[in-house]
């Protein structure tokens, strides 16, 4: 396995940032659309016939002067979809946005499949835009399953997207600034980083009067020079570069052995042993057979067990200052620590009130 040195990534002290990339302009958010659809040529790999699948084929067909019953309805080739959008600020009627396809019932995957014309509703039940077009899963699913079948399966089949797919029809109303001024949130908030921000926009404008609310919001009075040209001053504004604080954060995956931990973390002066025990257990099954012309005489089986234990040494570390990151993952990696065993030893270390640190284990 790999040294816990490899699978650990330490962040540095970030340099010098823009405004516009640490920060949200109020009144300036994105909003979150829903909807429900269907997919339609999925040649066979659709749901089973399900019963909410079927009446939406029928009312489906009914919209073009088709009645059908339900039950005189096969819907192999159809699958029920929803589907979730992202719609930013200030788009006009007629822009387009990237449309998300997940299947709802068991259809087998959305390969080739085309998304029947299907609204994309807000969080007050408004339609803001129009979903259509073909998917692109990114991956294929195939062969036959039960038994004595194969499959052969890449990535998540009965996920895709539509880019471009949906057609703004609603804009949302945005406003930005209020009595000449306006607020920035951050994106990661921060007292320190906040303070710096308005601080560096004082120097930038010194009639511009920004200060920091709170953690998350800093306040810009728009200078005169800028009255009636609010965007020239926004776009300006985004050009402030400031260093952002980051906290002493560590972040752990155990999913994939990842770990990210910032410069900022400080470790007190603490002892680590480590150590490993490994115990292999061997199955083996070996033949007895009879000698020539014995009476009654048979060949049987017979199994063995074979059971070895393996402890290697464990070494035993004083970490002294520097208290750093960067002096911890040393000296773990000079006891030959893997990056999960790193992931106990961290949380040992946060248990114990050595690691001034958040811990995060995803």
């Amino acid at each position: 396995m790999a040294c816990a040195l490899l699978s650990c990534v330490v962040t540095v002290g970030l340099p010098a940032a823009r405004l516009k990339d640490l920060t949200l302009v109020e009144g300036g958010r994105e909003n979150q659309l829903v909807g429900y659809g269907l997919v339609v040529g999925l040649a066979g790999e659709g749901d089973s016939n399900a019963a909410s699948t079927l009446r939406a084929v029928s009312n489906t067909l009914q919209r073009y002067g088709i009645t059908v019953s339900a039950q005189d309805i096969k819907a192999k080739n159809v699958a029920a979809v929803m589907l979730t959008a992202n719609i930013g600020p200030f788009l006009k009627p007629g822009a387009r946005i990237d449309v998300m396809v997940s299947s709802m019932g068991d259809a087998k995957t959305l390969q080739g499949g085309v998304l029947l014309q299907s609204p994309l509703l807000g969080a007050d039940g408004r339609v803001y835009a129009v979903g259509q077009g073909a998917i692109a899963i990114g991956g294929f699913f195939g062969g036959a399953g039960g038994a004595g079948g194969a499959t052969v399966q890449k990535n998540h089949p009965t996920v895709g997207t539509i880019s471009n797919g949906a057609i703004v029809e609603r804009e949302i109303p945005a406003q930005f600034v209020r009595d000449d001024m306006i607020r920035l949130l951050l994106h990661n908030p921060d007292f320190t980083s906040a303070a710096r921000m308005a601080d560096a926009v004082n120097f930038r404008w010194p009639g511009a009067l920004a200060h920091a609310i709170d953690s998350a919001t800093v306040q810009v009075n728009i200078p005169d020079e800028y009255r009636g040209r609010d965007v020239a001053f926004l776009a300006d504004l985004g050009t402030v570069e400031v260093q952002p604080d980051t906290l002493a954060r560590i972040v752990l995956n155990e999913r994939t052995g990842t770990i990210v931990a910032t410069s900022t973390v400080r470790i007190s002066q603490v002892a680590i042993a480590h150590g490993a025990l490994t115990i292999t257990v061997t199955n083996n099954v070996g033949v007895s057979q009879p000698n020539a012309f014995a009476p009654g005489g048979a060949t049987v089986a017979v199994p063995t067990t074979q059971t070895d234990v393996t402890e290697t040494k464990g070494g035993f570390t004083i970490l002294n200052e520097p208290p750093t990151i960067d002096r911890l993952a040393a000296a773990l990696n000079a006891l030959g620590v893997s990056s999960r065993d790193m992931m106990a030893i961290f949380q040992s270390l946060k248990r114990a009130g050595a690691l001034q640190a958040d811990l995060i284990i995803n």
